[in-house]
């Protein structure tokens, strides 16, 4: 038995050094470890959630997994430092919708509660939070649990141009591919063990793990520029130009918003004068954090 796993890995590594083949490996979870005494590092949590549904503001988190580990600060994973994964049962019946994306039941999640405690103490020491749709999974963790409200906040999804490093699109599993991995678990806890593999992964344009280039985006303060009363028949204008719209029922605005970095907001507000308004313009400004990226409470 010994001998054919050997045969495997050597056929494996084999196919892998041709330009012809590309080899997938089973994703085998990192085992949780102690730090190693002497190496700075800092601490970091993967998260994901699935839901009831996409409100935030009234539909339920029914599974919640997490993984956390530590990194350098040149932004390489060095170890796994535990894994936290819970079903909680919503206050109806889960559709079948739900079930048919998640793969999780009413019989799955009944007599389930999330222990609240718990979950704060697995977070309170991570200095950033990562999840592989923070616009999503934030809103509802800061309804849920406080503590993720003070967090710094990463998008492994959005922070990082995943076509600009040779990837076709930024979908978790494809990225994972890319990794050199394959995975046939489907939990919560599972796509963030996937996620760390994608962050480990040493992207060929740079050279460096993605969690670098995802840490220094997140550190970057970003600026949200609201197209305040802009006029309908140019919504189409906005759009193409990646403006999102806000219906104004959580508290914000009623209008096109969109974010860009610093060194982009004079270009940006020159496209507004411009295109969309033909008059000197004065757009609501709001700058963004780390600390407030993505949380509904902006």
């Amino acid at each position: 038995m010994l001998s054919t796993s050997i045969d495997l890995v050597a056929m494996a590594e084999a196919l892998s050094r041709s330009a012809d083949f590309r080899v997938l490996r089973r994703l085998v979870p990192r085992i949780p470890a102690s730090p190693v005494a002497g190496q700075e590092t800092k601490t970091g949590v993967l998260l994901d959630t699935e839901t009831t549904g996409l409100d935030h503001a009234k539909d339920e988190i029914i599974e919640l997994g997490m993984v956390k580990f530590d990194y350098t600060a040149d932004g390489r994973i060095v170890g796994v430092r535990g894994t936290f994964s819970a079903f909680n049962e919503p206050g109806g019946p889960i559709s079948a919708e739900v079930t048919a994306l998640t793969g999780i039941t009413d019989e799955m999640v009944a007599g389930h509660r999330f222990d609240e405690a718990a979950i704060t103490a697995f977070v309170e020491d991570a200095v950033i939070v990562i999840a592989h749709n923070s616009g999503f999974d934030r809103k509802f963790a800061e309804r849920y649990w406080p503590v993720f409200e003070h967090k710094a906040w990463g998008c492994s999804m959005s922070e990082i141009d995943w076509r600009k490093h040779g990837f076709a699109g930024a979908q978790l599993g494809y990225l994972l591919n890319g990794a050199g991995f394959f995975q046939q678990a489907h939990r919560a806890v599972d796509d963030c063990h996937a996620l760390l593999e994608v962050l480990a992964f040493e992207l060929p344009t740079t050279g460096a793990p993605a969690l670098a280039l995802l840490l220094d985006t997140a550190r970057r303060k970003t600026v949200r520029i609201w197209a305040v009363q802009s006029p309908f028949e140019l919504k189409d204008s906005l759009k193409r130009r990646g403006y999102r719209w806000s219906d104004g029922t959580d508290g914000r605005p009623k209008s096109w918003y969109v974010d860009v970095g610093e060194s982009a907001v004079d270009d940006e507000l020159a496209f507004l004068k411009a295109e969309i308004y033909l008059r000197d313009v004065e757009p609501r400004l709001q700058t963004l954090t780390a600390f407030t990226r993505f949380s509904c409470r902006v």
